[in-house]
C-alpha cells in the first residue's frame, strides 16, 4: 500500500503557488484571493469593489464553486472577464486550478485578478494560490464567533471585511469583539466595515485595494 503524506502535497501545490505569483508579477496582474463561508456576500461584495474603483484600475474574476457558474454569469453581466472552476466536490481551489483558469482569461497589461474561493472556512486556509493578498469577508447574519472557531483563516489574512453591516440592529453581532479577536489573531490586518448593497464603506476598501496593488 502506497501513502501519500498530505504535507507532500500541500509542498507539491506551494511550489506551483509560487510559480503562479512570479508569472502574475511578470504580467502585471495583483492578485487577491477571496474567502470566506457561503452565503457571506462575497460576490456582491465584489460587484460593490467594482462600482467602488470606477474603472481607476482593469478588474478580473476567477470564480470558484463545487458546481454550477451563478456567481460568474454575475460577473459576465456587468462586464468584467471571468473564469469558473467547478471543483466537483473539493472544497477549496489550488494552484493548479488557478495555472489553468488564467490560461482561459482574455487579459492583458496591469489587472487586478480577484479569485473568488470555494466558500469555506476550513480547507481553504491551507492552500496557496499564488495570491499577493488574501482577503476574508464575514457576514454580520454568521455570528461574531467565527474567529474563535476558525482561528487559522482569519490568522492567514491580510484584511478583514465584515459585510452586510445593515443587518446589525437585527443581530446580536458585535462588531467590537470581533476587533478584539483579529487584534490577536493578525494585529497587522485592517478591518473594514461594509454593506455592498447600500454603498457603506465600500470607497475606503477599494481605495485601500487599490493602493496596495499599486504600493
Amino acid at each position: 500500500m502506497k501513502i501519500v503524506a498530505a504535507k507532500g502535497i500541500l509542498k507539491a501545490n506551494d511550489q506551483l503557488a509560487t510559480e503562479n505569483r512570479a508569472r502574475f508579477e511578470r504580467e502585471g496582474i495583483y492578485a487577491v484571493n477571496l474567502v470566506g463561508s457561503p452565503g457571506c456576500g462575497k460576490t456582491t461584495l465584489l460587484e460593490g469593489v467594482f462600482r467602488a474603483t470606477d474603472g481607476r484600475a482593469a478588474m478580473a474574476v476567477i470564480e470558484g464553486d463545487l458546481a454550477g457558474q451563478v456567481d460568474a454569469e454575475r460577473m459576465e453581466k456587468i462586464g468584467v472577464p471571468v473564469v469558473q472552476i467547478n471543483t466537483d466536490g473539493m472544497c477549496h481551489l489550488d494552484a493548479n486550478m488557478i495555472a489553468a483558469a488564467r490560461d482561459g482569461l482574455a487579459i492583458e497589461g496591469p489587472t487586478m485578478l480577484f479569485i473568488e474561493n470555494v466558500g469555506n472556512l476550513v480547507c481553504t486556509a491551507g492552500f496557496d494560490l499564488g495570491e499577493h493578498l488574501r482577503l476574508i469577508a464575514l457576514s454580520v447574519p454568521e455570528g461574531d464567533d467565527k474567529l474563535i472557531k476558525y482561528p487559522v483563516i482569519f490568522q492567514r489574512s491580510h484584511a478583514l471585511v465584515i459585510t452586510k453591516i445593515d443587518m446589525l440592529t437585527h443581530s446580536n453581532f458585535s462588531v467590537a469583539r470581533v476587533r478584539e479577536h483579529m487584534q490577536r489573531l493578525a494585529p497587522q490586518a485592517p478591518i473594514f466595515e461594509v454593506s455592498a448593497l447600500h454603498g457603506t464603506g465600500m470607497a475606503e476598501l477599494a481605495d485601500w485595494l487599490l493602493a496596495r496593488r499599486t504600493g
